[in-house]
Order: C-alpha cells, then structure tokens, then sequence
C-alpha cells in the first residue's frame, strides 16, 4: 500500500474538501478492518442457524482472509493502473453486495461464497483508502495527521469487532453482522462516487492476476487440507491431495515471482535478513496468535453459555490489552533492541496462553478468560511493532511498501494456515465428544499448541532476527 502512496500522483478533477475525503478513506478502512472478526462472536449462532459442521466453521473467516491476504497486492496495483477511485468504488460495490449475499445466506456455502467475494472487495479497497488520503494532502503535518487518524479508524474497527458482533447477535440476528454494511456501504458508495478526485501513478507496470490466483488458491488448498485432518488421517488422500496441490501452487507461484519483469513480491527481497527472518517471526506469530479469538469465543458460548453480547464484553479488555502492548513497544525499543523487545512479547504472550490452556468447563472469567487473554494480546502488541520495524528496517527506500504488503500478507497467511492446524488439534483433543469436558479438553490444547510454537519461536527470534 505504501509502494502506491510513493508512486507520483496526478488528479484529476476538482480538489473537494480534505475533511470529506479523510470521511470516506476512514468509513472504507473501518469496514473492511470490522468485518475481519466481526463474525467470530457470531459463529455459534451461524452453526446453529445454517447448520454447519464444526469443520467448516473456521472457513466463515477463513474464506474472507485468504481472498484478502492473496489479493491485497493486486488491490494495490490495480489502484495506481485504473485509478485509486475507481478501485475504491469497485471494490466497496463488491464489498457492500457481498455483505448482502451473506446476511440473506440460508445455506452454509452461500455465506462462505460471500465471505470469499467480502474478502476479494476488501483487497482491492483496503489500498485505496490510504493512497486516496496521500493524494489529496501534501506531505506535512496534515497529511500527518490524516493517516494518524486512518490508522486510529483502523485500531478501533479491530477493537470494537467483538462487541459490535455481539451487540448485534444479542440483540437482532447473527444476520445483522453482515447486514449493517449495506446502508453504510451505500452511504459511502454514493458520496464517494460524488465528492472523491481521481489519481492513479505514472508507469508501475501490469497488473500480475495469475500470480493472485496462485497464491490465493496455494494458501486455501492448503488450509483445506490442513482442516481435512479433523476427520482424516494426515496420510489419507482426502489430505493429501490438497496439501501436494497447496505447495505445487505456491511453488508455481514463486516460479512466476522469479520470472515476471513486475512480480507482486520480488524475491530478492527476501534475500535481505531483516525482510526474511521478521516476516518468518510475523508468520509464526500470527499462526499461533490470531486463533486465540476464534476459540475463547468457542469456548465462552458453547462452554460457559455466555450470550453473544456477554462474549463481545468479556474480550473488551483482551482487545485493550493489544492496543497497549503497542504503545509500549514503541517506548522499550528506545532502550532495547527490537529482537529483544519481540522475544520479550513472544514470551508473555506464550504465558498467557499457556495460562489459558488451563481451563476448565467451570471457568471462571477472571482467571480463565480476563487475565490470561490480557497477558496474550499484550504480548501480541509488543510483539507486532519491532518486527515491522525488522522487517522494513533494510529495504530499499522505493520497494517500502512492497515489504509493508508483505508484512500484511505473512500475518495474514499466518493466521489462516494457523487457524486451520489449530482446529485439527482441537478435534482431536474432543475426542469425537460435544460435551462441554470434551469441548474444553480440545480448546485447551489447542492453546498448548499455540504456546509451544510461540516458544520455539523465540528461539528463532534469537537466532536469525538482526540484533539492531
């Protein structure tokens, strides 16, 4: 996204107000950033509703983010070769059309088609949204203070998921979680199409689709193999099958990466230590992390019988907790290397959910979800700044944003593929049971899993991450 904010601008109709098109950039970034997890307090009453296996219950927001992370960069090329307006409007058509293909769903592959349809809208919005706030502000203070307050729109979109999710359960339907982005969707469509300048960059080059399609289909095919192992042996060709054909794409993939003149990740990026070993950390991470979610809010409704709202509250404090940790990143790397400061996250975050994965079907809040969650996400959020910082420490200063896509990319590929193993090692902590004992033996080993890979992790981080 910031490769596209570099590249020079040129507009194209009347400048309207800053104030509208800071408006539209944030109402465009919240919505995508909201319906990442909005769903996950709603799972339960999906799976009730549309009748889903718990198998397939992880693709509700696992068909969203694979569309996202194998399109984002194709997102943000598209904007600077066709305009970043019309990608903004494109892309929130498709977003806001899905959203009500999915809130009218009454089978269960309807809604996963229009989850992966929300994703794709949300890749090519998602860069627009930035690059539209570059071109209509010049570099200074304002421009400062526009992408300061796009990003703050985004934290909070993150943060308010749970709860807005379970508000809208609690009190209408699991429906009105997609439902509520048609009016605003709308809204936004018909003042953006009114008000919004054009501006696209100057020559960056095709628009590399097959390379989309890989990645994106190398990913899912290998999560729906990984989810396979719920019910079938790791040796069995119904996994099998998908797991050769996942690395088969993403070695095709990296083939085309390797011999296209305009690849969406060049790899000689990844020849630079801090580009390799930070987005490997990132990959980790968000493999062991981003499943915390889908599974205390499992283990909330289907355990403890909290209602969706009930859920949403309890997890306010866990999503704080994120917000804090990186704040303080900032602050200790003043005085630590960021290696130290990620390891120091990594481990607080291996303890609570180590801490997490002592549960029991009698929980109580404060020790079973508050503290534990607390401890996680702070780790999370100390975790997540310095290997950003890593990450773009020795890139180019022309391929930023090429590595700032990357970056999002590996977390969210991370998290996907993470989800998918998680899951298969939550069913086979069940047992085959559905009893709430059964439930929480498999949730909680689950967490076990995550706090070792987070473990061995710093081990890496120890290793391989630069010392500076």
């Amino acid at each position: 996204m910031a490769e596209a904010a570099e590249a020079p601008l040129i507009s194209r109709s009347t400048t309207p107000p800053i104030w509208l098109v800071v408006v539209f950039a944030c109402a465009g970034t919240f919505l995508v950033v909201l319906d990442v997890s909005v769903v996950t307090v709603a799972l339960p009453s999906i799976q009730t509703d549309l009748e889903l296996r718990t198998s397939g219950l992880q693709w509700v927001v696992n068909a969203y983010a694979i569309v996202f992370a194998g399109f984002t960069l194709l997102g943000g090329r598209a904007g600077d070769l066709y305009g970043r307006k019309r990608m903004f409007l494109v892309g929130l058509s498709l977003f806001t059309l899905a959203s009500l293909g999915g809130g009218l769903a009454e089978d269960g592959w309807q809604l996963l088609l229009a989850r992966a349809v929300q994703g794709l809208g949300g890749a090519v919005l998602a860069p627009s949204t930035l690059t539209l706030l570059v071109a209509a502000l010049h570099e200074g203070p304002a421009r400062a203070r526009a992408i300061a307050t796009w990003t703050a729109v985004g934290a909070v979109g993150g943060l308010a998921s749970g709860l807005v999710g379970g508000v809208l359960v609690d009190v209408l339907s699991w429906r009105c979680v997609l439902l509520l982005n048609v009016p605003v969707g709308a809204v936004v469509l018909a003042g953006s199409a009114l008000w919004l300048t054009e501006s696209r960059a100057g020559n960056v080059g095709r628009l590399d689709l097959p390379s989309a399609l890989l990645v994106t289909g190398g990913l899912g095919t290998l999560a729906c193999g990984i989810s396979q192992t719920e019910v079938e042996a790791w040796a069995a060709p119904a996994t099998l099958l998908p797991l050769l054909a996942g690395v088969l794409l993403i070695c095709l993939f990296l083939l085309v990466q390797a011999r296209t003149a305009a690849p969406l990740m060049p790899l000689r990026l990844l020849r630079l230590r801090s580009v390799a070993s930070a987005n490997a950390a990132i990959f980790i991470s968000g493999s062991a992390l981003v499943s915390m979610w889908y599974f205390m809010t499992l283990y909330a409704q289907n355990v403890l019988h909290y209602s969706p709202l009930k859920t949403g509250l309890a997890l306010v404090p866990t999503s704080l907790s994120v917000l804090l940790g990186s704040k303080l990143a900032p602050r200790l790397m003043q005085t630590a290397s960021p290696r130290t400061v990620a390891t120091l996250g990594t481990l607080i975050a291996a303890a609570g959910l180590g801490w997490q994965s002592t549960m029991n079907a009698q929980g109580a809040y404060l020790t079973t979800i508050m503290v534990p969650g607390i401890l996680t996400m702070l780790g999370a959020g100390l975790t997540a700044t310095p290997l950003a910082a890593l990450a773009t420490s020795q890139a180019p200063p022309g391929e930023a944003g090429v590595v700032s896509g990357l970056i999002v990319t590996s977390r969210t590929m991370g998290s996907t593929l993470g989800l998918a193993a998680m899951s298969s090692v939550a069913a086979a902590g069940t047992g085959g049971g559905n009893g709430p004992e059964s439930l929480t033996h498999g949730y909680a080993l689950a967490f076990r899993a995550s706090a070792a890979i987070l473990l061995g992790g710093t081990v890496l981080f120890r290793v391989w991450l630069p010392r500076n």
